[in-house]
């Protein structure tokens, strides 16, 4: 006999508009057997249920994060030993002789960033007792055997990383080097020799100084048992916040893709993933120019990939993206701003729009799902003009799925326009906290009122989810940015009309919206039939004190009636 669980004694939030709230739920099979009073879910649920007695905690829909690069952030912080906490220089080399002790010959000692990924605003490596990172001296106390770095994690630039002499040796960094290459300062002692500390566009991605990632491309990464390794650990920080489902919309290769599966078949996989394959990607060392007939087969692969029956693992569509992030100087808008030191430009295309149509072209012609990463608002004009060019009555916008994400910036015009062809979104309020202020010295005070306007991109029509992306990494802080946004570095605010959105929007573009966005049903929501996916609150995140919900802590997760963080029974 299959066993049914009641969860009593507490608060359930559905996210259901028509019954927002229950006081039970009963589980069975991995499914949702019922939700209401609780005399009708005891009854739907029978005598010999197991009684769960919530003891006043809160019960949410599990969360769907539209953004989070799990499989990516999880391998850069694998890589790396965890300096983000240290106090000084004599705490790092402690902490990377650890790691140096487990590396073998031929390897890389790598630490990450000081401070919190991935803006590094509350603290950073100027907050060590010493106020800057170690030079070489320090860090050859490390080893002289290994080359050791101290990693510059994206999306802030210009940035700061330092290295020993072995890893100066290893990428060929002498006295005869300049101390300016590109966009790479080389600090040099008295004697001209470097010190180890560098500056500028050395970031471990979305760099594209081509002096730098030739050096980076040097460091060879963790094989596939290491990343699958590191993609298992992000899981479970994920399931600690009560995520149940990801969407890995951009930046994804078929190697990457080929990882999930493994995981999959191995019953390792403990929560939803979708993935989309990127048609050409861009922005690490390791991404290779595609020809015309590899862009062409790149399309054919991720046709050939599609599929989306399976109950937690599903690969949908293609992604195409042209821009980057305004550090650098390549985020495509459509006036000039100040570049990352001190030059005009109005951004970089690192695919051409030609390419760009021409996989739009494709999704259309073959009913092909299409997720378009665009930002600034050059890039949505070009991608407008170009929709608005075709003829896409024969495919309905509710079939086609398509989805916007990132817009940083969007005007009122260009939301209704994207609005015409059934785009659904995904965003990030992260943007806005970490950049605001750095949008607001490089474009100018005028972009505010349009940056990360979600209440503009709802009342438009869209469906709009939301995803943690650079972070904060803690989604009940994010829920409340949404409402009062602010930006990390200053405290201001660009709250407006076109930005705050209500504590119940807040929720559901975790939740309902998501999986809307996703076209992913039986999530987002409980009701009966739908999997049993949610979370086990201390709190409610629609009615606690928006301050204080950063700290919600979340008691258990479940994912299909199993638990995956905590333990709920």
């Amino acid at each position: 006999m299959a066993t049914t669980t009641i969860l009593k004694g507490g608060e359930v939030l559905t996210s259901d508009p028509a019954s927002p709230s229950a006081e039970a739920l009963a589980i069975r099979n991995g499914r949702i057997l019922a939700v209401g009073d609780l005399a009708e879910v005891e009854a739907q649920a029978g005598r010999r249920a197991d009684r769960i007695d919530l003891d006043g905690a809160v019960v949410i829909p599990g969360l769907i994060d539209t953004h989070p690069h799990l499989m990516h952030f999880g391998l850069f912080e694998a890589m790396c030993e965890d300096l983000s906490d240290a106090a000084n220089h004599a705490d790092i080399v402690a902490r990377l002789r650890r790691r140096a002790a487990k590396t073998r010959r031929g390897g890389w000692v790598l630490g990450s960033p000081i401070g919190e990924p991935h803006y590094f605003l509350d603290r950073t490596w100027r907050d060590l007792e010493e106020g800057a990172l170690p030079d070489r001296a320090v860090l050859d106390q490390v080893s002289r055997r290994l080359p050791v770095l101290i990693m510059a994690f994206a999306p802030t630039t210009p940035n700061h990383i330092a290295m020993n002499s072995a890893a100066l040796a290893a990428l060929g960094l002498t006295a005869e080097t300049p101390e300016r290459v590109g966009n790479v300062w080389i600090e040099k002692d008295d004697e001209g020799h470097p010190t180890g500390r560098l500056s500028g566009s050395v970031n471990n991605y979305y760099n594209n100084e081509p002096f730098w990632d030739g050096l980076l491309a040097k460091i060879p990464l963790p094989g596939p048992v290491g990343a699958l390794s590191a993609t298992l650990k992000a899981q479970q920080a994920y399931h600690a916040m009560g995520v149940t489902t990801v969407y890995e919309g951009h930046a994804m290769t078929a190697e990457q893709i080929a990882g999930y599966r493994i995981l999959r078949r191995s019953g390792l996989l403990s929560m939803r993933v979708l993935c989309s394959p990127e048609a050409e990607p861009y922005g690490t060392p390791w991404d290779q120019d595609l020809s015309d007939d590899e862009f062409a087969a790149a399309l054919e692969a991720a046709s050939a990939m599609v599929r989306r029956d399976d109950h937690l693992l599903r690969v949908d569509g293609v992604t195409i993206g042209r821009g980057g992030p305004c550090g650098p100087g390549f985020l495509l808008m459509r006036d000039p701003y100040a570049g990352p030191y001190g030059e005009q430009t109005t951004g970089v295309s690192f695919m051409s729009k030609e390419r760009a149509e021409r996989a739009i072209d494709y999704c259309a012609r073959r009913g092909l799902r299409l997720n378009i990463v665009s930002a600034g608002t050059q890039e949505h004009d070009d991608y407008l003009d170009y929709l608005e060019s075709l003829d896409l009555k024969p495919f309905d916008a509710a079939d086609r799925a398509w989805i916007l994400q990132h817009l940083y910036f969007v005007e009122e015009a260009q939301a209704q326009r994207m609005a015409a062809f059934g785009f659904d979104v995904t965003t990030s309020i992260s943007f806005s906290w970490g950049k605001g202020d750095l949008f607001r010295e490089r474009i100018g005070p005028q972009c505010l009122g349009d940056l990360i306007p979600i209440k503009r991109l709802m009342s438009s029509g869209m469906h709009v989810a939301c995803g943690s992306d650079w972070g904060p990494k803690n989604i009940f802080k994010q829920m409340a940015l949404a409402v009062e946004p602010v930006f990390a570095q200053s405290g201001d605010s660009n709250a407006g009309p076109a930005q705050a959105i209500s504590r119940e929007e807040s929720f559901a573009s975790w939740t309902r919206e998501a999986a809307h966005v996703l076209r992913w049903d039986g999530v987002g929501a409980l009701r009966p039939g739908f999997h049993a996916d949610l979370a086990i609150l201390d709190r409610n995140p629609v009615t606690a004190p928006l301050d204080a919900l950063e700290d919600a802590k979340v008691y258990a997760t479940i994912s299909s009636g199993r638990c995956v963080h905590g333990e709920p029974y």
